[in-house]
Order: structure tokens, then C-alpha cells, then sequence
């Protein structure tokens, strides 16, 4: 009688741990998946935060852009006048947006008129400077530039229309290299990544050697730049790209 008894208590201890096991694991996994949660919901709202700031620094470029550009405007337009270039002062070019959505791109007008036809023209004739191109996508002896072009480029005050485009939200100050439609197919795989960022009038490639890098070295930087995009990595390339200005490095 009482080896059956041991024999029935026997077999209850096992079912208590059965019955109890279980649960202990689902309240761990319970708090794991809260946790990690927690940690997604503070990754999201640090995200939105940097989006803010980043939005809100650019609409103070693009109107603090607007006062600037009005002096320069009429610096250039009377600097045209006098070496009787009779063109317009404003130079528009599609660009690769956003999510691959195209939109003219305002730039201060650096090339003679019918730059496109002459580069094409120009590198039929010139497998020097064809390769070039091909390698680098522009070329360090350009015979499209104009005389104040020359300064305009060296100085970077070229591409200062840009920050117009910041008000409307087709740029911004930090962001991947305008890309041009022809250029899609070199973009390759790489294609996806750049565009999931607005296009920026200075970025990672724009304080990394500008003029001496390589297609595919910018395209590397721009997915580098996917890859460690905050509103703290934005303002470090700006002040970098302050100091490329003044100390005249890297212009195109």
C-alpha cells in the first residue's frame, strides 16, 4: 500500500514541473519581445526626431538661401552683362529626386549655351577626354565653362540656387550626389539605396575629394553615407564642407 502511494506521489512530481515549466518561459519570452519592442519604439522615435531637425535645418538654409541669393543674382547678372554674355543667369537640369522622381535642378548658369550639345560633339572627337568622362563623369578641362563659370565652380557658388529647392523639399543641405537620368544605369545596384534619400547640395563625396574621385568612389560614398545618415553625421558634413569652401578644396 504504501509503495503504491510513493508510486502515485511519483508521478504527480513530474506533472507539477510540466504544467509549471511552461509558463516561466513564456513570461521570459514575454519580456524579451517587450524589451526589444521598447528598443524599436526608441529607435523610431529618435528617427522622427532627426528627420525633424533635419527638415527644420533646411528650411532655415533655404530662407536664410533667399538673402543671399538676391545680392549674388544681381553680382552675376551685371558681371554677364559687362563680357557680353547675353544668356539667362539661371541654369536648369533634370535631376534623379527622391524615390527615383525626377525634377529640375536650379543651378547658376556655368557653361556656354548648348553645353549638352558641345560635351557631345566635344567627345566624339576626343577619346582623351571620352574616357575621362567615363571614368569620372565630368572633365577637369572642360571647354563648355565660361570665364566666371570657372569662379562660379571654384567657389562652389555655382550650385548656391539649390537651396531653393530646400523650401520645397526636393533637396537638402546633406544628402546623396544629384544623380542625372543618363546615369542610372552605371548607378547599377546601388540605384535603390541612393534614392531612398533626397538629393543634397553637399554630402559625403562633396568633403572626400570631389574632383579627384571616381564615379563608382562616389557611388560607394553615397551608400556609405545610407548607411551612417543621422542629423549629428548631417551637421559634421556641413561644417566640413564650410571649411572645403573656404579653403577652396575639392571644387568641381
Amino acid at each position: 500500500m504504501k509503495v503504491k502511494q510513493m508510486e502515485s506521489v511519483a508521478v504527480r512530481i513530474p506533472k507539477i514541473f510540466i504544467q509549471y515549466e511552461p509558463k516561466q518561459e513564456k513570461i521570459v519570452a514575454n519580456e524579451e519581445v517587450l524589451a526589444l519592442e521598447t528598443r524599436r519604439n526608441k529607435s523610431k522615435t529618435l528617427e522622427n526626431i532627426g528627420k525633424f531637425l533635419k527638415r527644420g535645418l533646411d528650411i532655415i538654409g533655404g530662407i536664410a538661401g533667399i538673402f543671399v541669393l538676391i545680392p549674388l543674382t544681381l553680382i552675376i547678372f551685371i558681371v554677364n552683362l559687362v563680357s557680353g554674355d547675353g544668356g539667362p543667369i539661371f541654369y536648369t537640369q533634370e535631376r534623379i529626386g527622391k524615390n527615383g522622381k525626377p525634377f529640375k535642378m536650379v543651378k547658376y548658369r556655368s557653361m556656354v549655351m548648348g553645353a549638352d550639345e558641345k560635351l557631345e560633339e566635344y567627345l566624339k572627337n576626343n577619346e582623351e577626354a571620352r574616357e575621362e568622362y567615363k571614368k569620372y563623369k565630368k572633365l577637369n578641362n572642360d571647354p563648355r565653362i565660361t570665364k566666371i563659370g570657372k569662379v562660379l565652380r571654384k567657389t562652389s557658388l555655382d550650385e548656391m540656387p539649390q537651396l531653393l529647392h530646400l523650401l520645397d523639399g526636393t533637396m537638402s543641405l546633406v544628402g546623396p550626389r544629384p544623380y542625372l537620368p543618363r546615369e542610372i544605369e552605371d548607378m547599377g545596384e546601388y540605384y535603390n539605396i541612393i534614392t531612398k534619400h533626397k538629393p543634397g547640395i553637399t554630402g559625403l563625396w562633396q568633403v572626400s575629394g570631389r574632383s579627384e574621385t571616381t564615379f563608382d568612389e562616389r557611388l560607394d560614398m553615397d551608400v556609405i553615407y545610407d548607411s551612417k545618415q543621422s542629423f549629428l553625421f548631417d551637421v559634421k558634413i556641413l561644417l566640413e564642407t564650410v571649411m572645403k569652401i573656404i579653403k577652396k578644396e575639392g571644387a568641381v
